[in-house]
């Protein structure tokens, strides 16, 4: 396919991860062609570069629909944001797949605009407790985003990989800080996390399975690079809801609230 043009301010910001088979579906199952799509995107949104090749693109995965043109096909295929989104990651990302305007949420948790903006550009968050709390409920994140969009995963991981490698005890009071969930619900999800490193690395080096120090090198190293998504599955197992801010316990705010990376 030739490129299809578009303009500079669709092409200069990568938009929000795509799911162009949900497109594809969601347009299917509405009975429309590509060409019924790009005129709905250019006579009821204004995209006067929408054409039959550019959602062909889309639905191939061989362009990602910038935030603007997202939002308008959302509005063709008649869903939300949210249903053409992947997992969303980056504040700006939730924002859109809750179809808020940035100005509104802005409002909402009561920053103005302008240092809004630049957090999205950023990605990084920086709000008071009250602030956080606004943009937790607007966007519905669960704690898991909220630690993500916030600033702090990275910072987890690094406590995580520490505590099961060594004394996991040692990590609890700072894993708290950050995920301020019931203590004793925290220090078995370490001791658990703690037990299945080191067994896997024991059995990757037993003798009567032929391991060696490289296999278990490359077992730990897998188990590593996971480490928050296999706290955030021991924290909550199959069938059990994911901790959500609201869950944060209620010594929290007798000590002044969460704050992110407090």
């Amino acid at each position: 396919m030739s490129p299809v043009p578009r303009p500079l301010s669709h092409t200069r910001q990568p938009g929000p991860p795509f799911d162009a088979a949900a497109a594809r579906r969601l347009r299917t199952a509405l009975g429309m062609t590509p060409d019924h799509v790009a005129h709905g995107l250019r006579a009821s949104y204004a995209l006067a570069h929408a054409t039959a090749d550019l959602v062909v693109a889309w639905e191939r995965g061989a362009l990602t629909p910038a935030y603007a043109e997202l939002t308008a096909l959302a509005g063709v295929l008649w869903c939300s944001p949210g249903e053409l989104i992947g997992r969303p990651r980056t504040l700006r990302e939730h924002r859109v797949a809750q179809g808020h305007a940035p100005e509104d949420v802005a409002r909402a948790v009561g920053h103005d605009f302008p240092a809004y903006a630049r957090m999205e550009e950023s990605g990084q968050w920086h709000g008071t407790e009250r602030q956080t709390a606004a943009l937790a409920g607007l966007l519905r994140l669960s704690l898991r985003d909220l630690i993500t969009v916030t600033g702090q995963e990275d910072r987890l991981a690094e406590l995580l990989r520490a505590a099961v490698r060594t004394r996991w005890q040692a990590y609890a009071g700072p894993v708290h800080t950050i995920v301020p969930l019931d203590r004793r619900l925290l220090e078995d999800t370490l001791r658990a996390m703690h037990r299945e490193y080191q067994g896997q690395m024991a059995a990757t080096l037993s003798w009567s399975d032929g391991g060696t120090a490289a296999d278990a090198g490359d077992a730990g190293r897998t188990y590593l690079d996971r480490v928050t998504d296999t706290f955030w599955t021991t924290l909550a197992p199959a069938g059990h809801p994911a901790p959500q801010p609201r869950d944060l316990p209620s010594g929290s705010e007798k000590s002044g609230g969460w704050k992110p990376g407090g």
